[in-house]
């Protein structure tokens, strides 16, 4: 393995989150032939369904899964001209009457690496309990896992399985949420994506086994930044937020990190910055939405110290400079699909990020007050 990843020492607990980094573009091309064989089967399943006129479209999951919905909201309402919501399920477990207030006909697209988190069945049944018509589309890297037994067989689900490997061991989600979230666009965008996956793989490729940001990455750690923030608007919005949680997780909390929109970010949260922070701006390809990212990139380089304000932006140059990485080859690709090469950013900073602090990132929390698969839920029944 050449690039960063290849210079990190094996004895630094990081062999598993390097090799589920590192593995990225080959599970993204495993996942686009899933699909593509999936292909009649799926159609199928969803067509009657995004042909209603009324669908109500509920992508969900806890923590990293949710962003996954978050990154796709946006597009696939578009794609599909119908509501798409993003709900965790952490939200709905908590108030599916106000998640499911209207009882609408629903499809719930349930995100889960392992399908054994506590709230992953419990949001499934709370949304039967609460609407008349629902269907559920299960997209999970755990064939044994309870989400994907369950659903498993029924006619008013679909369980889209992912590779094996993308089942991350390490504590933190890399290629799982990668691949699930290519998998809901191949899925359920139809047509419109039948090239993208090889120009993604390429993309993520020049980033692992080149390097082109191997340099940029070291100049910004070698600020010591104590916090970090991640910007980005509409479908990077959610890029952002699992950004931010990759950092926090990968450092064991050591580096705070945080996350908004390019223009929320005025209204408050701003007020995060010092002079040990640094801020990633994820610049959006959409030209009227990239207007916004550039105006706040313009404003804090105005008042921040030289190279602590990062564009992350697609560019044929993959080469970073002291304030520009360019993702290479991602001009004109929709920025729901250029979150997957752009995460990679910052799962690299986060393991870096973490290896010089000597914290093991595979396991980042080894007295366990936080967990790969979140127990200690208590789930309350439902009155009516």
């Amino acid at each position: 393995m050449t690039g960063l990843l290849g210079s990190l020492a094996r004895d630094t607990g990081a062999d598993d989150t390097i090799r589920e980094i590192g593995q990225q573009p080959g599970i993204w091309r495993e996942i686009d032939g899933i699909v593509a064989a999936s292909r009649a089967e799926l159609d199928g399943f969803l067509q009657p369904l995004t042909a209603r006129d009324h669908l109500r479209v509920v992508l969900t999951g806890a923590g990293t899964s949710s962003f996954a919905g978050q990154v796709l909201a946006t597009t696939l309402a578009r794609r599909l001209g119908r509501r798409v919501d993003a709900v965790s399920t952490t939200d709905i477990v908590a108030d599916p009457r106000g998640c499911f207030a209207e009882d609408l006909p629903t499809l719930l697209v349930s995100f889960a690496r392992s399908g054994d988190s506590p709230e992953s069945v419990a949001a499934t049944e709370l949304a039967e309990q609460c609407l008349s018509d629902v269907r559920h589309l299960v997209i999970t890297c755990n064939e044994e896992g309870r989400l994907a037994r369950e659903h498993s067989g029924r006619t008013t689900s679909y369980v889209l399985l992912m590779p094996p490997a993308s089942n991350d061991r390490g504590f933190a989600m890399t290629s799982s949420f990668t691949g699930m979230t290519l998998a809901a666009l191949l899925a359920l965008g139809g047509a419109a994506y039948a090239q993208v996956t090889e120009r993604l793989a390429r993309a993520a490729e020049r980033i692992l086994r080149d390097g082109v940001f191997d340099e940029g990455i070291d100049a910004l750690l070698a600020r010591a930044p104590e916090r970090i923030v991640y910007l980005g608007s509409g479908a990077l919005r959610g890029l952002a937020a699992e950004s931010a949680l990759k950092v926090l997780e990968l450092t064991g909390g050591q580096i705070v990190a945080t996350s908004d929109s390019s223009l929320g970010f005025r209204h408050g949260p701003k007020a995060v910055l010092n002079e040990h922070a640094v801020v990633v701006v994820y610049v959006s390809n959409d030209p009227y939405t990239r207007q916004y990212d550039l105006d706040i990139i313009a404003e804090l380089r105005s008042t921040m110290a030289p190279g602590s304000v990062i564009a992350v932006e697609a560019g044929d140059d993959g080469t970073p400079d002291e304030g520009s990485w360019r993702l290479p080859g991602a001009g004109d690709i929709e920025d729901a699909a250029l979150a997957l090469p752009a995460v990679i950013c910052a799962q690299l900073i986060g393991l870096k990020a973490a290896v010089l602090r000597g914290i093991r990132p595979d396991n980042p929390f080894p007295s366990g007050e936080v967990n790969r698969v979140v127990h200690g839920v208590t789930l309350h029944p439902l009155q009516h």
